[in-house]
């Protein structure tokens, strides 16, 4: 199943899966307007796909003891397929990252990271980012606050219209 193939009733499915994850699949087999069995054939269609990747919670960082949010630009010395791949093999283990995303342009890398304090995260900067093999510059800013949040992709009406 590719994107250009799902039909409303999928576009459905995903839209409420994405704003309740912890939704039954008669709940959800309710708000779409088909019987629980079709809806659960679907579901499995779209998770063995890979369109539906996987379920999380979502923790409030803040609540949970993770006072700081911060980003970090990082800039390599060297942008060889085997150097970046080497670089994101190390970034995986870190726990620290939440995300990362390799960019075009200046900097070679973003990563958003979550500390408990500023004093971890100064830590992972000075012991761990900075003095890893291949990394040229880092430029870091801290979140001042999340002006918005919305997980997964932008589900519009156009695709949910019958």
């Amino acid at each position: 199943m590719i994107a250009a193939r799902l039909d409303r009733t999928d576009w459905l499915i995903l839209k409420e899966m994405q704003s309740e994850g912890r939704i039954t699949n008669v709940e959800l087999a309710r708000r779409v307007g088909i019987s629980a069995p079709p809806c659960l054939r679907r579901v499995r269609a779209l998770e063995e796909a890979g369109i539906v990747s996987g379920y999380c919670a979502v923790l409030d960082e803040k609540k949970a003891g993770f006072d700081v949010t911060a980003f970090a630009m990082v800039g390599l010395q060297s942008q060889s397929e085997a150097d970046l791949v080497a670089f994101e093999d190390r970034v995986r283990n870190w726990s620290i990252v939440r995300e990362c995303f390799m960019l075009s342009g200046e900097i070679d890398f973003i990563l958003k990271c979550v500390a408990p304090d500023l004093g971890a995260f100064q830590d992972f900067i000075i012991n761990e980012l900075t003095a890893a093999p291949n990394v040229d510059a880092v430029k870091t800013s801290l979140a001042i606050r999340r002006s918005k949040f919305a997980s997964g992709v932008p589900i519009e009406d156009e695709q949910v219209a019958g």
